[in-house]
């Protein structure tokens, strides 16, 4: 049976249900995973976990709004790589992702993949720049919103590769996939999860993963290191936050739960099934990270010079 956690102040957690904050619309990784995590926490806290997605502004409005909630552990924000980058890309944010957001737990490391419609006639990286350079700025890439994992990991490959490529901003990956499917678009690096299924039945192509290893899920994908661009690693996590002052108690007790989750030998074939590589960390290493990856997008946005009023 679930127990409640009470606080220094004789509070008792949770005392109602929680919310569970997605930063962009259903359909993508970030809404997957959450609600993935959020149906295993329900079980353990013994109060419902209800997703709620607030997209827009490359992720920023949700996080915005978790920031501003009270901080009693009932709103917690499925953050992810997108808040490090949105931190140098966006010139006026109403918040400061470190000082006031609570880490909790990373859940999972997701790849990026490079795909392409089937029209495309590339099979490969090498084939794609060919057909980038012959024309340039005619081939497109969309991503989940201006600042995102996906839009840098673009501007990144654009630099590297020496091509021009034209971004189109989406609100999730949801859209994305639809235009990508569609045509409208030419390529996405978006995460695995949502267009697995598409690579999976012959309805995209994928060309290469963004990580510097293979992706168990796509075992037979080069990376876009193997592809040629020597050094090339960008992936994008996931992971849960709270607002900052929210009692330690209340964070230790969501970590120990998320952990235990997280390592669960169901929820990891869970996300095997959906290219995802479970993480389950502490705290305090879920900050450091946030911090490294802060530092290190820093300079990728400058070179990239990305930026956003």
């Amino acid at each position: 049976m679930a127990q409640a956690t009470t606080t220094g102040s004789g509070q008792t957690w949770p005392s109602k249900p929680i919310s569970l904050i997605v930063p962009f619309p259903a359909g993508g990784t970030t809404d997957v995973l959450a609600r993935a995590v959020g149906l295993e926490l329900s079980k353990a806290v013994g109060q419902p976990v209800i997703v709620e997605n607030k997209p827009g502004a490359g992720a920023t409005l949700g996080a915005d709004y978790v920031t501003k909630a009270k901080p009693d552990g009932h709103t917690l924000l499925m953050g992810a790589v997108h808040h490090t980058i949105a931190t140098s890309v966006y010139r006026k944010l109403p918040y400061d992702f470190q000082k006031d957001l609570a880490p909790i737990s990373t859940v999972a490391l997701v790849p990026n993949v490079l795909v392409v419609n089937p029209n495309v006639p590339a099979k490969n990286v090498k084939e794609l720049l060919a057909l980038a350079k012959a024309e340039p700025g005619k081939l497109t890439y969309g991503s989940n919103g201006n600042g995102t994992g996906q839009h840098l990991i673009g501007a990144q490959f654009e630099g590297m590769a020496g091509v021009q490529i034209l971004h189109v901003p989406y609100k999730g990956s949801g859209p994305l996939t639809v235009d990508l499917l569609g045509g409208q678009i030419t390529m996405s690096f978006d995460t695995i999860t949502p267009v697995l299924p598409q690579i999976k039945s012959g309805k995209l192509r994928a060309l290469a993963v963004t990580t510097i290893k293979r992706s168990p899920a796509l075992p037979d994908v080069p990376t876009l290191d193997e592809a040629g661009l020597k050094g090339f690693d960008l992936g994008t996590w996931f992971g849960i936050l709270a607002p900052a002052a929210t009692p330690k108690e209340i964070v230790t007790r969501l970590n120990t739960e998320l952990v235990k989750i997280i390592n669960s030998a169901e929820f990891r074939k869970k996300m095997a099934d959906i290219g995802a590589e479970p993480i389950g960390n502490t705290s305090e290493q879920m900050a450091r990270q946030i911090k490294d990856d802060t530092e290190r997008f820093a300079k990728l946005v400058k070179d990239a010079k990305v930026s956003i009023e």
